[in-house]
C-alpha cells in the first residue's frame, strides 16, 4: 500500500523523500511550530532515545511519531516549488488495540508554490482517494487544529460499510458514516520562514494518512492487529516424536 500510495504521487510529479527515524527534535516539534508545553512532547507521547536532562525534555533525540521532520528537510534544503511524497515507519507510545499501534507507517505529501489555496488540497486529496479506493468515493474536511497547518482540517471518508444509513450501521464508523483517514491543511507560515521560504510569496499545502489505517478503509477490516498477525501452522498429524535429553 506504501508503494502504491507512492505511485499516485510520483504519476503526478511528486519526488520521494526519507528521513531518519531517529530524529533531533528541532526538527520532530520547533521547526513545526510546537512550543514547550505542546502535548506531543510530553513523555506519555513521544519516545525519547535516552534518558531525560534536567529540564525533562530528554537528550534532543527522539524516535519520530510523525514524518513531518522530511518535510522540513526538504524545504531547508530545496528551494521552492516543492512537490514531495515521504512514506515511513512512526513511533508512538500508545497501547497495542483495534485502532492504535506503538509502530506503524505513515505517507506524507508536501506541496510549495506559489498561489496554492485549500481548492487545490481538497483536488489533490479527491485524486488521491479515488486512486486507492476506487472512483466514486466521497471524502470531506472537516475543520480542526494543528500546530503546523493553518487552517487545518481532518480528512474523512464514507464508510464502505454502512454509508451512514442508520438500519445498517456498523462498527467501522459506528453508525456516523464517515470514518477519520488523516490530517491535512496549508502550511504554517511560520513554518514556511522557519524554513527560509517567504511566506509573502509562497503557500503550501500539507497531509498525512497512516497506511494500516488506509488498508483497514479499503477493505472493511475493524481491527489492526489482523495486519500484523500471521496464524501459526498447524501441528503434522502423526505421533509425538522422541528426544534426546542430554
Amino acid at each position: 500500500m506504501s508503494e502504491r500510495i507512492v505511485d499516485v504521487f510520483t504519476d503526478l510529479g511528486y519526488r520521494v523523500a526519507e528521513g531518519p527515524e531517529v530524529e533531533a527534535e528541532w526538527f520532530a516539534f520547533d521547526a513545526l511550530n510546537m512550543d514547550e508545553d505542546h502535548f506531543a512532547r510530553d513523555r506519555d507521547h513521544t519516545f525519547y532515545v535516552a534518558d531525560p536532562s534536567d529540564n525533562g525534555r530528554g537528550c534532543g533525540l527522539v524516535l519520530r511519531g510523525h514524518t513531518s521532520p522530511v518535510q522540513i528537510r526538504q524545504m531547508l534544503s530545496c528551494p521552492p516549488p516543492i512537490r514531495m511524497i515521504c512514506a515511513g515507519r512512526v513511533f508512538r507510545p500508545d497501547p497495542l488495540d483495534a485502532t492504535h499501534s506503538p509502530v506503524f507507517t505513515q505517507v506524507e505529501g508536501l506541496a510549495v508554490d506559489r498561489g496554492l489555496t485549500m481548492a487545490d488540497l481538497a483536488g489533490t486529496l479527491d485524486h488521491f482517494a479515488a486512486e486507492v479506493f476506487g472512483q466514486g468515493v466521497v471524502t470531506r474536511l472537516r475543520p480542526h487544529w494543528f500546530a503546523y497547518t493553518e487552517p487545518s482540517a481532518e480528512i474523512d471518508v464514507a464508510c464502505a460499510l454502512c454509508r451512514g444509513v442508520p438500519e445498517r450501521a456498523c462498527r467501522t464508523c459506528g453508525g456516523a458514516g464517515w470514518v477519520e483517514w488523516g490530517g491535512c491543511g496549508m502550511v504554517h507560515p511560520r513554518v514556511l520562514a522557519t524554513c527560509g521560504v517567504d511566506p509573502a510569496e509562497y503557500a503550501g499545502f500539507a497531509f498525512g494518512v497512516g497506511v494500516e489505517r488506509t488498508l483497514m478503509l479499503k477493505h472493511g477490516l475493524g481491527d489492526i492487529r489482523a495486519l500484523g498477525e500471521t496464524p501459526l501452522p498447524a501441528e503434522p498429524a502423526g505421533p509425538p516424536r522422541s528426544r534426546t535429553v542430554r
